[in-house]
């Protein structure tokens, strides 16, 4: 069975017929993106992923990366796939066209990232990290810097990195050990050990721009005394020619469980010779630079975790219209005739969870960067500040619960095949193991948790309720539908329900119940998250009930109607599950904030 990627009706329905993305050329900088320009970008993305990437992923994976004596080679068959990708222009969507971006809006870029993830997203991941390194530069560099890295990385020349994670040092970043010396002339000797590097070392690219998280000699503990380094895997001097090869040095890949095909590094610095780097803007302000990379790849990551499930959906959907097993439920004799899987109840219940999930995932993903897109486009400062507290409340939502939901779906994926979603006959198996690692970087969603309940919910709750406030409006609109009142109700209830736990979690924070405040911060990330979710399908819905007014194709017809009925199964199936998880985090149990070492057993 040839393996899917991404449902283009669906994509096209988010992009114009939900949130009207074409809107956005009324403004100067995104003139050149009418709506017929934004199709062609989707469909030049769906040919590029279906008919090159796609192929590459199964015989990527087997392949793996190697390593030996420092260097790391990719499957041999990426290195044509890498040349196709950067000469599109695809690295840099976003960014600015004077340092060789693209300049498109974020919703569209995330759409072509939603099939070149679908198709192939370990091949992505080489990728990622060169745009988020070249945003760094953009932001935070000097002049000279800029010029000297900064088309070569958002045109795919050179390669990008970001080493943050150290042995001792992972999510606990201030504890890092990584020391950066001044050396006289502007640079600094750095020395260290990093793990966890995505794309560290690659043949891929002849020089990789490494940025480095590093304490200077007398800065303060913690993450107030960290800075941000540029260490280039081959030193670039001042008129732009490469020099020698600097002394960071791949010392190992990890074996892992999914993501073959991107290499996983274990990095010294320091360790032979003189490791050298310039500072990335302000001493002791690494910290604050870096969350601008994070924040934007947390969102990236959200959607290669909802791709490998909006593949696995379709797959299994093909695969349930085309596999013979059984007989109807209603059969009444021998014999009657054997019928598609896609005919029995628990078949269909499974297929309809992933359908609702994807559907609703896609548009709170599509969301978050149109938000993005409204924000770059405000015209009041306050406008500006109101599309930045969504942004803020929805990236762990985005990162953290879309990844959670993603890997569930791509287990229900496996499911459908039976024993042939275990095997490596189909890419189900894999969709699996690549998914999980979402779930870990750019943050564990146990910290996305964290960062919604402690960072943003905590502080300031203004952003939340204001979205929230948002969501209502779209339950008020459906509530003057005679078919979407039922739907609309149940997700009015479960927004009311929402506030009256965010504001109880909100008093234990203040009154200093830190320890059973955060062990609820992830029972509140999925509820919000649900919610959220909901909150999208019934939108969809109501732009589907419009737009079934005129709708005459049977095809527009069916996937009109399949809305509402995504909508109505998510929220008659998963919002009172929703409902009963914000019921436990009320009842106040204290069963983890007072559970010791020794209860646990084990010893």
């Amino acid at each position: 069975m040839a393996q899917l990627a991404a449902d283009r009706r669906d994509v096209d329905f988010v992009l114009h017929e939900q949130f009207g993305i074409e809107q956005l050329s009324e403004h100067e900088c995104f003139a050149d993106f009418n709506a017929k320009t934004i199709d062609m970008i989707v469909s030049e993305a769906r040919q590029l992923a279906i008919k090159e990437l796609l192929p590459l992923m199964g015989e990527g994976d087997l392949e793996g990366c190697t390593f030996h004596d420092g260097q790391v080679k990719v499957p041999g068959s990426f290195h044509r796939a890498y040349d196709l990708f950067r000469k599109g222009g695809w690295i840099a969507m976003c960014e600015d066209t004077a340092w060789g971006g693209q300049g498109m809006p974020a919703t569209v870029a995330l759409a072509a990232d939603n099939y070149f993830n679908a198709a192939n997203y370990p091949f992505m991941l080489h990728n990622i990290l060169a745009q988020g390194a070249g945003k760094l530069i953009e932001r935070f560099g000097t002049e000279l810097q800029k010029k000297l890295f900064l088309k070569n990385l958002y045109s795919g020349q050179w390669g990008g990195s970001m080493l943050l994670t150290e042995p001792d040092a992972g999510s606990d970043v201030g504890a890092l050990t990584t020391k950066a010396l001044p050396n006289g002339d502007g640079t600094y000797s750095i020395t260290g050990n990093k793990i966890f590097i995505s794309s560290g070392e690659t043949d891929l690219v002849p020089n990789i721009i490494h940025p480095v998280l590093a304490r200077i000699e007398g800065a303060p503990p913690g993450t107030a005394g960290i800075s941000l380094f540029l260490v280039p895997k081959i030193w670039v001097n001042h008129d732009g020619s490469l020099g020698e090869p600097n002394d960071i040095i791949c010392t190992g890949i990890e074996e892992k469980m999914g993501i073959h095909a991107s290499p996983t590094c274990s990095m010294a610095l320091g360790s032979r010779d003189i490791c050298r780097g310039t500072l990335l803007g302000e001493e002791n302000r690494g910290m604050r630079a870096m969350f601008v990379m994070m924040n934007r790849a947390r969102l990236h990551v959200g959607m290669q975790g909802f791709s490998c499930a909006s593949a696995s959906y379709l797959n299994a959907l093909a695969y349930a219209r085309r596999r013979i097993q059984g007989k109807s439920p209603e059969a009444s004799t021998d014999a009657d005739p054997r019928v598609p899987i896609i005919e029995h109840p628990d078949v269909r219940r499974m297929l309809l969870t992933m359908k609702s999930f994807t559907e609703g995932m896609r548009s709170l993903l599509f969301y978050t960067g149109f938000m993005e897109d409204m924000a770059r486009v405000a015209g009041s400062h306050g406008e500006k500040a109101l599309y930045q507290g969504r942004i803020d409340i929805l990236i762990p939502v985005a990162k953290g619960y879309v990844t959670d939901r993603a890997f569930e779906m791509c287990s229900l994926g496996v499911q459908i095949l039976g024993g042939y979603g275990f095997t490596r006959d189909f890419p189900q198996e894999q969709l699996l193991r690549d998914c999980k690692i979402t779930q870990i970087f750019e943050g564990t969603n146990g910290i996305q948790a964290m960062d919604l309940l402690g960072r943003k919910l905590g502080r300031d709750q203004g952003p939340f309720e204001e979205l929230l406030q948002e969501a209502q409006k779209t339950v008020a609109r459906a509530r003057e539908v005679s078919a979407l009142k039922g739907i609309a109700r149940a997700l009015e209830g479960n927004i009311l329900k929402l506030k009256a736990v965010a504001g109880h979690l909100r008093k234990k924070l203040q009154s200093g119940d830190i320890p059973w405040a955060f062990a609820q911060a992830h029972p509140f990330l999925e509820v919000t998250g649900d919610t959220l979710t909901a909150w999208m399908l019934l939108w969809r819905a109501l732009t589907a009930v419009q737009k079934l007014e005129s709708a005459s194709g049977k095809k527009d017809i069916s996937f009109y109607e399949g809305q509402l009925r995504s909508a109505g199964f998510f929220m008659g199936s998963v919002l009172p599950v929703s409902l009963g998880r914000m019921e436990a985090i009320l009842l106040d149990d204290r069963s983890v904030a007072d559970m010791s070492d020794d209860l646990f057993g084990g010893r």
